[in-house]
């Protein structure tokens, strides 16, 4: 009897046996995967979104109208208009979008403009618009706007952007003037989103690296003017760093997402448990919606979260890097730069990295000013993903596997 040696054993045993890192690679390498990532990611999202709002609306919904669903209600009615537009969005063809970017461009201007003058002041911040029955948020329509519009911009210019010119002009202009327009009406959060969704396209389309240091400069010194004017902004920067120091007053809002976030543990209080959304949270189905995930779900529902967040920008990058077309490429990158960086201020605030500055969790915050853009700029992403060659070779394929089934099924004595 011979015995095996050990050493051949394990060497075969690796041979014959992927690890765990081909069997990943392999899975990335698959034509539909950006697609099917970035489908499940966002359902996910939303989904999770939905429960939340759900569980930390239900006492303001109660005590300000004596139903406990009121906001997840109105939450649900947007979802219903936004998955239609995102599914409409991601069908459309490429001309389609690249036709409107300059009226959809003027349009949001003149929105920030009619915010800016008629707006409703909320929390010190003017930037919402009535509009009949209905009271928008230009500000995050806007975002989609100068996205596609900057990218169709570029696209137009992709053999000229190694002239320094021809990167800053029009798309800086343009998008500091709406900029300057939401500014005006006091929103320095949705402000620094904006500004930093130029710099991302910046970047992509290869802007020096001094342009950057100067950008930087010139935005720290507007956003300490800014703060300066408006004493409540200014001590709620000063703060910050310890909220605790002014626990009464700026710090009350930042202390009890800590709070809450703190007592959550590992895998949290259980769905519907928090204690902070019972009046002590403020803006808890918004903007604080995070502290109230962390405390009903744990580290380890905001590590999820999060998770997701990042399997949405790595889809989306892939979908970008991959394409040969420009408007795909600027435009895909600025939705990533958008979501991410309006993911990172809003967790920011919660840990009490940055200052309160109002901005809500992109698909898991109350609000359809916020949550329809969100999900037409994700359509719009997905469209582009499954629209790839390769992909939309692998669905054709899947689409004809699936109706030589079903006319196999209909043959008779077939499957009976």
């Amino acid at each position: 009897m011979t015995t095996a040696n050990p050493e051949q054993s394990r060497t075969a045993g690796r041979s014959t046996a992927p690890g765990w890192f081909t069997v990943l690679r392999e899975a990335l390498d698959r034509p539909l995967t950006s697609y099917y990532l970035l489908l499940g990611a966002s359902a996910l999202l939303l989904t999770i979104g939905l429960i939340m709002v759900l569980s930390a609306s239900s006492v303001y919904s109660f005590e300000n109208t004596g139903d406990s669903y009121t906001v997840v209600k109105r939450q649900l009615l947007w979802v219903a208009i936004g998955l239609p537009t995102a599914w409409l969005v991601s069908r459309l063809p490429q001309r389609f979008f690249r036709r409107l970017v300059w009226p959809g461009y003027v349009v949001s201007l003149v929105l920030l403009v009619l915010t800016a003058k008629f707006g409703v002041d909320i929390n010190g911040n003017k930037n919402w618009l009535p509009l009949g029955p209905v009271v928008i948020q230009p500000a995050e329509i806007a975002k989609v706007a100068l996205i596609l519009w900057a990218a169709h911009v570029y696209a137009r210019k992709d053999r000229r952007l190694g002239d320094l010119h021809h990167v800053l002009m029009p798309v800086v202009p343009g998008m500091l003037l709406a900029t300057g327009l939401v500014v005006l009406g006091h929103d320095l959060g949705t402000a620094l989103v904006l500004f930093a969704i130029m710099l991302g396209m910046l970047w992509v389309v290869g802007a020096p690296a001094r342009f950057f240091g100067l950008c930087l400069s010139i935005v720290g010194v507007v956003v300490i003017f800014l703060a300066s004017t408006s004493p409540e902004r200014l001590a709620r920067i000063t703060n910050f760093a310890d909220p605790f120091k002014d626990f009464h007053d700026t710090g009350w809002q930042p202390a009890h997402g800590l709070y809450a976030l703190s007592t959550g543990g590992w895998f949290g209080q259980g769905i519907g448990a928090s204690q902070q959304k019972w009046g002590d949270l403020p803006e808890a189905h918004t903007d604080f919606i995070f502290a109230v995930l962390g405390e009903e779900l744990g580290l380890v529902g905001t590590l999820l979260v999060i998770a997701l967040f990042l399997t949405i920008a790595f889809a989306a990058i892939r979908v970008a890097r991959d394409t040969k077309d420009p408007f795909v490429r600027y435009a895909t990158f600025g939705i990533v730069v958008w979501l991410m960086g309006q993911m990172m201020i809003n967790i920011g605030m919660v840990l009490a990295l940055l200052p309160v500055i109002g901005i809500p969790l992109p698909l898991v915050s109350y609000g359809g000013s916020s949550l329809v853009p969100t999900l037409a700029a994700l359509g719009l992403v997905i469209g582009f993903a499954r629209r790839e060659p390769e992909a939309a070779r692998a669905l054709a394929q899947k689409r004809r596997a699936r109706s030589a089934g079903l006319a196999a099924g209909r043959v008779p004595g077939q499957g009976r």
